[in-house]
């Protein structure tokens, strides 16, 4: 890729634009592009977005090549493919897009949450994509950002060091080398197995949200989330499922951080358990909870983070019975079935891999025995 590289974001929403404005603003030709042309049009009839940063950040006027509804079009010019939305729309992106990518485009899920690039990657198959494309995932969104208008958008912060893996892992470094002149935050995230089972957020969103459930909903999240709302029960619930977590890893031949030991890395947050260290870390604080339930914490934490990881855990012999209890009670609360909504092992292609037969996966591109 030169530095003329041409991308594609997929997603308008608070990540896709900041990324838009920021990826235009370093002198790339961008195109953006969102389903409803509606939500897009203030920024198809300016030419572009106003981005405002953190000091030291780029502010200006982030000009597009090209805003579009039509995903052919989109993907027509763009070589490297950044999809910034939430993970749900994950499978739906990968079938619009199938008929239209080509030979050398790289697609990068921003984030992945857990199995993202292995879904992605089975409905290209599924849908009979040919191209010789690359698929590859976040750990984490690059940005703290947010959409602060019609064709406006703020970054607070960027994060200074974010693994990224391919599927096959083979293509990590040619993901990197692609990525390194407007991100050279981008780190190798060794495989898809570690920048999944690392999103440390499956942990601390759903039971957050779910013990939290009768203050969120009285004071329409009017408390401060990660600081009122994690009380030593609740942090003891955390460390429970955040030892599951780590335990699948492990079966997997996964070596993850634990949340404490992560918050001690990303924030220099410590403390003697997970509830002191989720309190040392100052920019939690002021951070509100959501204003109602009815939020991505439960939405898409739970059917694209939680599920997948009980079903790993059940398939390969771990107890998650404390993630297990946090899908059953979400389903209760939310009136809605997130296991069959969600990324269940069968859906993803990999119900019938052993443990071994999944690292050869995801470093080599190699399937066994994984017809669903």
């Amino acid at each position: 890729m030169s530095e003329e590289t041409r991308y594609t974001v997929v997603g308008a929403g608070h990540g896709g634009k900041a990324m838009a404005a920021d990826l235009a603003l370093m002198g790339f030709p961008v195109t953006l592009y969102n389903r409803t042309a509606d939500s897009v049009a203030a920024i198809k009839e300016g030419g572009g977005i106003s981005l405002t940063s953190y000091p030291g950040g780029r502010d200006g006027f982030g000009e597009l090549a090209l805003v579009t509804s039509d995903m052919r079009e989109a993907l027509e010019e763009g070589e490297i493919i950044m999809v910034v939305v939430p993970s749900t729309a994950h499978r739906e992106i990968a079938g619009k897009a199938a008929r239209h990518l080509r030979d050398g485009q790289i697609v990068v899920l921003h984030p992945g949450r857990i199995g993202g690039a292995i879904e992605f990657v089975k409905v290209l198959h599924d849908r009979s994509c040919k191209a010789d494309v690359t698929v590859a995932e976040a750990q984490n969104f690059i940005y703290t950002s947010r959409s602060e208008g019609p064709a406006e958008a703020r970054i607070f912060s960027v994060n200074q060091a974010v693994p990224v893996a391919a599927l096959p892992a083979t293509r990590t470094l040619q993901v990197l080398e692609a990525l390194k002149t407007a991100y050279p935050q981008f780190i190798d995230g060794t495989n898809v197995l570690h920048t999944s089972l690392n999103n440390v957020w499956t942990v601390l969103h759903p039971a957050l949200a779910l013990f939290n459930a009768g203050r969120i909903e009285s004071t329409s999240g009017e408390f401060d989330f990660y600081v009122d709302g994690v009380t030593p029960a609740v942090a003891r619930m955390l460390e429970a499922i955040d030892r599951e977590r780590v335990a699948v890893a492990k079966a997997l031949g996964v070596r993850t951080q634990t949340a404490k030991e992560w918050l001690r890395t990303a924030h220099d947050a410590t403390g003697e358990d997970l509830r002191q260290a989720i309190h040392d870390n100052p920019g939690y604080r002021g951070i509100k909870a959501p204003s109602t339930l009815n939020h991505r914490y439960l939405s898409e934490d739970v059917p694209m983070s939680l599920v997948p990881v009980v079903g790993l855990g059940q398939r390969h012999g771990v107890s998650v019975k404390a993630m297990d209890g946090i899908i059953r009670l979400a389903c209760i609360i939310q009136g809605t079935d997130y296991r069959r909504r969600g990324r269940r092992l069968r859906r993803l292609g990999i119900a019938r891999l052993s443990g071994s037969e999944l690292r050869v996966y995801a470093n080599e591109g190699v399937l066994y025995g994984a017809a669903a």
